[in-house]
């Protein structure tokens, strides 16, 4: 049987990929830590780690993104 992880992971990373020009315009960063169980990992870096509308950019509409088109996407959790 095929593992299913590293095809979760590169869609992950591909979703990562045109969020991050969005992102970068802002003066921050993304990067995927880790998926494991379901949960997302993100590390944030840059002007994201200091900005009231981190949640809702990262947890709220790139969450949101990544549970709608990445099967087992339970969670994403930020690290800052």
């Amino acid at each position: 049987m095929k593992n299913p992880i590293p095809s979760t992971i590169t869609k992950i990373n591909n979703i990562l990929q045109k969020a991050r020009p969005y992102i970068q315009m802002h003066g921050g960063d993304v990067s995927l830590l880790s998926f494991k169980k379901g949960i997302v990992t993100l590390q944030i870096t840059g002007a994201c780690t200091h900005c009231s509308l981190a949640d809702l950019t990262y947890n709220k509409m790139l969450g949101t993104l990544l549970k709608e088109e990445v099967r087992g996407v339970k969670e994403v959790v930020i690290e800052k």
